[in-house]
Order: structure tokens, then C-alpha cells, then sequence
């Protein structure tokens, strides 16, 4: 190899020529404008975005799915399957409850069709053919929640029906999907009438009214099944704002208020063909009836106390279970009559330092119901029933069963210096029947959900033979005819003459401690007890003192024994 081809002359390889570089050409690339590019990735981003809504919306359907199979109907709220207990007069007039809440459950069946379509004209017009839901309402109540706003309502009645009756109250989107939830499945699961029976019995009326049957009782004094065109849209008026409607016919404004809407709901009724144009315009608005007595005010608690009692008796519960098992109580009482004692005995103007207490007790001879008793004046300050408990002085109202031989209970009686009103009152009664004593009782009939569940079959038997009553009977002494029954017409007098209308008791003159009047017949034994306390040495207690003169207690007594007797024999 040559040297000059291999290295340099010490051996050394020689490093290759260097090759000589060309300046590199430079190809400049034009920018793609970013609307361009964006026009050319149109389609493919739409229809990723199309995808992903796909998506979205099937993740969002399946968990609706899920959800709708996951969520159960939970059950009512004990407050809203709680019933209070009515008490009614014998006639069926409304007495007043016993209960923590003012609702009695009725049947679709016991509410006219009438009233269903105005509370559907009210509160949700398209009830009948819904879902169950009202997607523009839980739009307003989402967008209320995220933002803190007004809270919505829930718009159609079963959403209504699932907020109060099923769920919690309190306001959160979840609470708000889960009452859609239940909604939709219940619209499902269940009949559009038993939807609007569950509603129709829970809903809120205002008055303390928690349901149809409880709010027509406290505003027009009627049941459900009674009311009219007119009442049945004012009610369904009412569910709206009830806390503020429930002043109707008390206060002029909430009444014209109240009016304008109850004309909105005629008007929609007969636009939906649910009344007649006639029925349209006779329609007027109604009258509304006051509050009921308080539970612990008036008189008639009296009477609720002592049927509760018996009625608990009967059925062998508590008065607490009776109290919130939901039963309609007819007593044997007459209201009419109770109510013309009561503005009778108020009539007496009382004295200074004595305090004069009135007794009224009305039987039926031979049966035992009691029609009249009047145990106070206001069961506020005094809840003690002088009528069943009150211990009252004989003195000669006994005497006439002193000559014959009495039967038990009879005989126990006649060993008792100071029998209550009620158990004198049953002793004569006992004569009128011709010595058959009837235990009084006060309770006539139980009902529940429409079932009877008890009825009262009067405890007759024989204190006096034949001719002991008629001793007794003589004994009495022949009182006087009533004077209201002797004002009355002829006719009328004949029906009403009393066999025996007597005034005993203890004391004489102007000592008189005790008073009582009585008069008897076939229908009727009616007593009247007075007597009077003071103030005793001790805080608190009381002591018998003696009935003022003025105004006449044996005068008093016949008066108002006479203007009850009346009362009954006039009544139709």
C-alpha cells in the first residue's frame, strides 16, 4: 500500500478530507389559520361531542333506572296516619275531639265528587292524566334550593301528597329527586283515587284541620260528605296559603281575598265541565262558622270527659288510644238541651264571698241515657263535673224512699247523705219507670272507618215492686206543673205535664245549704242541685256555705228545671 494513501510517514493512519457542507435549503411552511383548522375539525369534535352526549344521557338513564328501582315508598308519617277521636250529640251535632291532631281518615266515597274536582281545580288541573310530577316545578324548586330562594311547592297534588305525608320536610336536591322518585312510582303503583284519598285526609286546612273531614267540621259544622258546591271550593281554596285563609269570616280581607280565589276555582270547575252552568251560578259564597272550643275551654268538656271515659271502658283501651284511634263517639247527650241549661244556670247573678254551683242531670226513665248534664260553668277553672262527682247534701230529697223497701243499687243510695246529682237523679228516674232502675250511661255508639264497634244496651233491673213505686211515687209529693209547661198550647200541655215536679233539700228558710228540684215521667227524670262554698282558713281550700237569698234558690231551681223542660217538649 502506498505510504501516501495510508498515513503519514511515522505510520499513523492519516483522518479523512473533510467533506464540505452545503449550506442546508430552508423550506418555510405556511401557518394554518385557527379557523381554518377548527372548520376542518368540525365534524369530527360535533360528533365527539355527540357521543359524549349520548353518553351522558345514557349514564344519566340509567341511574335514573336504577334509582327508581332502588327507591321504596316509604310509609306515612305517624303524625299523618294519627286520628283524633270526635264525639258527636245524639242527633249526630258536633260535641269536639280528643286528640294530639284534628283528622279523622274518611273514604273517597264519604267525599262528593264535587269537592274532589274543586281541590283538583285548585291545586293540580291536570291530576287525572299526569304523571305524578310537574317538570317545571322541580325546575323552580332545584334552581330555589342552588340559589337560596323562596321554596317552591311541589305543584301536583301526589307530589304534595309524598312532601307531607311521606318525606322529611327539609330542602336539599336530594330530598327534591327523591320526591320525584316517589311521586313517579306511586303514579305508577297506586290508583289516582287512592292518591287523592291519601291527600284529601292529610292535607291542611288551617283551624288545626289535618284533612277534609276535620276542616269541613271546623269551618261549616257539617261532615265531608255534606258539603256543598260552594263549601267544597271554598276548602279547596283554603290548601293554598291555609294559615292565612283560615281568618276567613273574621277578617274582611283575607275574606275578599279568599272570595276572588274561590271564584277563580267555580270558574275553572265549569270550564272543566266538573258542575253545570247552573250550579255555577247559583253558587254563593258561604259562611264560615267560628272556632270550636279549646280543649280545655267551655262547657261541653264536661261532656267529653265522661264519654271519653266510658267509651275507653267499653272498648277496654286507654283513653290515650282512644284519643288518637281515629272513632266517631255518638253520645247520648242532647245539645240543644245542653245548651239552653247552660244559658240558664248563667243566668244566676251569684253573691260576694260564696261561689253557688249548679247541678243538671237529665235521664230516660227506663233506659238510662243521659240527655242533660250540666257539670260547671268552664272546665278552664273548674274541670271537676259537680253533676258526677260532686257530693251534695240530700236533706229531704231522699225521703220519699224512706217508707220502701229498695233493691240494690237503689238501696245504697239511701244510705248516702250526699249522693252526686247523677246517682239522685237515676234513683228517680227508677220511680217514673215504675221501679226499674237503668244504669245511665252516656255513650250510644262507636264507630271506626264507618264499623261499628260498640253499642250500648241499657242495664235495666228492678229496685222497686210495683207497689213501692207507687209509694215512692206518692211520697214525692204532688210539685207543681212547670210554669214554662203550663205557657205552652193546650195541645202541647197535655204531651208535657210533668207527673211530678218536686222541690226538696236541706235546710229551711234563709239557712238553706242545699237545693233540689225534680220532675219526672215516662221520657224524662230531670234534677236540678244547687249548692254553694267559700273560701276555707287554708290557701286553696273550700268550705259549704249557704245559698244566698237573692235571688230565691227554690225559685231558681223550678226556673230552671221548668225552661229545660219546655226546651224538650217544644223541640220537634
Amino acid at each position: 500500500m502506498n505510504e501516501n494513501e495510508n498515513g503519514n510517514g511515522n505510520g499513523n493512519t492519516a483522518p479523512p478530507p473533510r467533506r464540505r457542507m452545503l449550506p442546508a435549503t430552508r423550506h418555510h411552511r405556511e401557518r394554518v389559520p385557527l379557523r381554518v383548522r377548527f372548520r376542518r375539525n368540525r365534524g369530527r369534535r360535533l360528533r365527539r361531542l355527540f357521543y359524549a352526549f349520548l353518553t351522558l344521557i345514557a349514564a344519566l338513564c340509567t341511574a335514573a333506572v336504577v334509582a327508581y328501582h332502588l327507591t321504596a315508598i316509604p310509609k306515612p308519617h305517624p303524625e299523618t296516619v294519627t286520628q283524633s277521636t270526635v264525639f258527636l250529640d245524639s242527633g249526630g251535632a258536633y260535641l269536639g275531639r280528643r286528640g294530639p291532631v284534628d283528622r279523622q281518615d274518611v273514604p273517597l266515597s264519604a267525599v262528593p265528587r264535587h269537592v274532589q274536582e274543586a281541590v283538583i281545580a285548585a291545586e293540580n288541573r291536570s291530576f287525572r292524566t299526569d304523571s305524578g310530577i310537574s317538570p317545571r316545578a322541580i325546575a323552580r324548586a332545584v334552581l330555589a334550593t342552588v340559589t337560596g330562594g323562596d321554596q317552591q311547592g311541589g305543584s301536583t297534588i301526589t307530589q304534595q301528597y309524598v312532601k307531607n305525608a311521606l318525606l322529611s320536610p327539609e330542602r336539599s336536591l336530594s330530598r327534591k329527586a327523591r320526591e320525584a322518585l316517589i311521586a313517579i312510582k306511586l303514579d305508577r303503583t297506586r290508583t289516582k283515587d287512592e292518591i287523592l284519598k291519601g291527600y284529601l285526609n292529610t292535607v291542611y286546612f288551617g283551624r288545626g284541620s289535618a284533612g277534609i273531614q276535620s276542616a269541613a267540621r271546623n269551618y261549616f259544622g257539617v261532615d265531608a260528605k255534606s258539603l256543598t258546591v260552594a263549601q267544597g271550593a271554598a276548602l279547596a281554596s283554603i290548601v293554598n296559603i291555609p294559615s292565612y285563609y283560615e281568618k276567613a269570616g273574621s277578617d274582611p280581607k283575607v275574606t275578599a281575598k279568599l272570595e276572588d280565589r274561590w271564584e277563580w276555582v267555580l270558574d275553572a270547575m265549569a270550564a272543566s265541565g266538573s258542575i253545570t252552568a247552573k250550579q255555577r251560578a247559583e253558587a254563593r259564597f258561604p259562611a264560615f262558622r267560628f272556632y270550636p272550643p279549646g280543649e280545655t275551654e267551655g262547657q261541653r268538656q264536661y261532656l267529653i270527659d265522661i264519654a271519653a271515659k266510658e267509651a275507653a271502658d267499653r272498648l277496654g283501651i286507654t283513653e290515650d288510644q282512644l284519643a288518637s284511634g281515629g272513632y266517631s263517639v255518638t253520645t247520648t247527650f242532647d245539645l240543644a238541651l245542653q245548651d239552653t241549661a247552660t244559658q240558664l244556670v248563667q243566668e244566676h247573678p251569684g253573691a260576694k264571698g260564696v261561689r253557688v254551683h249548679t247541678a243538671v242531670v237529665g235521664t230516660v226513665p227506663g233506659d238510662g241515657a243521659v240527655r242533660v248534664l250540666y257539670g260547671g260553668s268552664d272546665y278552664a277553672r273548674q274541670p271537676f263535673n259537680d253533676a258526677v262527682s260532686g257530693a251534695v247534701e240530700a236533706g229531704t230529697a231522699l225521703e220519699p224512699f224512706s217508707r220502701v223497701k229498695a233493691g240494690e243499687p237503689l238501696r245504697r243510695l239511701l244510705r248516702t247523705a250526699a249522693p252526686t246529682p247523677l246517682n239522685l237523679a237515676s234513683a228517680y228516674a227508677a220511680v217514673a219507670a215504675n221501679g226499674r232502675y237503668a244504669t245511665p250511661y252516656t255513650v250510644a255508639r262507636v264507630t271506626r272507618e264507618g264499623r261499628t264497634v260498640y253499642r250500648a244496651r241499657p242495664d235495666v233491673r228492678r229496685v222497686l215492686g210495683e207497689k213501692e213505686a207507687m209509694v215512692a211515687d206518692g211520697l214525692t209529693g204532688a210539685g207543681p206543673t212547670p210554669v214554662a209547661v203550663g205557657a205552652v198550647e193546650a195541645t202541647a200541655t197535655a204531651r208535657a205535664t210533668a207527673k211530678v215536679f218536686a222541690t226538696e233539700g236541706a235546710g229551711g228558710g234563709t239557712a238553706r245549704r242545699t237545693v233540689w228540684t225534680t220532675g219526672y215521667d215516662d221520657q224524662l227524670a230531670l234534677t236540678v242541685a244547687l249548692f254553694a262554698d267559700r273560701a276555707g282558713a287554708k290557701k286553696g281550700t273550700t268550705v259549704p256555705a249557704r245559698l244566698p237569698n237573692e235571688p230565691s234558690p227554690t225559685g231558681f231551681a223550678q226556673n230552671v228545671a221548668a225552661g229545660i223542660w219546655s226546651a224538650d217538649r217544644s223541640a220537634p
